[in-house]
């Protein structure tokens, strides 16, 4: 009986210490976030999951936002803004919608008194308290971001659109393109007939905007590399302006934001490229000619101004004033009206390129 019983006992022993082992080795596995399955750890992954979606999804139900309708925190007011001249045609195609949708969100568009509209100067408007938010083709300069935290609060650029700067010039020039380095010649003065770039023998005479817009400064420092312009250059105020002197001037070239270049009657978009060898048309081949328009209009080449195949392109931006106050709530509510799906699809028919 004896031996029975100290068998028993040991055997007993065994079968504790072997699940007091398997006990410690199952906490030790929990302890480190791995699943006994082989999959990964629940809590972890729905961690991840939350946080790659969030941008897409609104803070208050976590639920995608696809119209301006799911878009929540918009405020009650009226509310000034302006800047960019760029950003007109996304003023007349999507603010109409969105003051329906959202009627206690009253938007004002607002010029400065005493200086021309554009992107500085919707810039300093809003530095000045005079915006609410501001429209802008450009993004914020150094000297920008210190004038606001100098006068206590922070400025901050939120990119909603794409679009690209195209070449206009007169129908009847036969010339198949330029390279980026062309036009940059040309605006410095150092090319003045068009035979120096494939072209007839013909006196070269570039227009600008005056000194006073986001394209303009874009331009500027993107093509030109921060350099001035040649002595060449005619400066005329508008764009509306300019396309007409070159739809009367054979030998005149101008640049402007895609959307307001690409759909005219009265000039022809050029094919840009970073060699001559690679020329991308902003336009969706074939080119519709002056008398086929506007019964035909040519339409923006949005994929290549996505894919980054067309060498000048550029972010649009909403400009907020983080101050705490209810302007910032309404800068950044705009933004996030245009970032839903309803927003980013009417920019589309905007001839902008929506970032998704």
């Amino acid at each position: 009986m004896t031996q029975k019983n100290d068998t028993a006992v040991l055997v007993t022993s065994l079968i504790v210490t072997i699940g007091l082992l398997g006990v410690g080795a199952w906490w030790l596995l929990g302890q480190s976030g791995l699943n006994l399955n082989g999959s990964p750890d629940q809590t972890s992954s729905s961690s991840s999951t939350s946080t790659s979606t969030s941008s897409s999804t609104s803070s208050s139900t976590g639920q995608p936002v696809n119209t301006f309708a799911a878009v929540t925190d918009v405020p009650e007011g009226v509310f000034n803004y302006g800047g960019s001249t760029t950003w007109a045609p996304i003023r007349g195609t999507l603010d109409p919608i969105l003051q329906t949708v959202h009627p206690q969100f009253q938007l004002r568009y607002t010029d400065s008194p005493n200086a021309p509209p554009g992107s500085g100067t919707g810039i300093t408007m809003l530095l000045n308290n005079q915006l609410a938010f501001a429209q802008s083709s450009r993004s914020l300069r150094t000297d920008e971001y210190e004038q606001a935290q100098q006068r206590g609060f922070r400025l901050v650029e939120i990119p909603v659109a794409l679009e690209g700067i195209a070449i206009a010039v007169h129908p009847d020039l036969d010339v198949p393109g330029l390279t980026v380095q062309q036009v940059q010649q040309i605006y410095r003065g150092e090319i003045t007939n068009w035979n120096q770039v494939g072209g007839p023998s013909l006196p070269l005479t570039p227009y600008s905007r005056p000194m006073d817009g986001g394209t303009v400064e874009f331009f500027v420092d993107m093509v030109l590399d921060g350099q001035s312009f040649g002595g060449n250059v005619q400066f005329i105020s508008t764009t509306t302006e300019a396309l007409r002197v070159i739809s009367s001037d054979i030998g005149g070239i101008y640049y402007a934001s895609a959307p307001e270049v690409v759909g005219q009657c009265t000039v022809k978009p050029l094919p840009l490229g970073r060699s001559p060898d690679q020329f991308v048309a902003p336009y969706q081949a074939p080119l519709v000619l002056p008398d086929q328009c506007p019964a035909q209009r040519n339409q923006l080449n949005i994929a290549v101004f996505r894919s980054g195949d067309y060498p000048i392109t550029r972010q649009m931006f909403v400009i907020v004033r983080q101050d705490g106050r209810s302007a910032q709530q309404a800068g950044e509510a705009y933004a996030n009206l245009l970032l839903s799906d309803q927003g980013q699809g009417l920019l589309e028919q905007a001839y902008f390129v929506p970032l998704r």
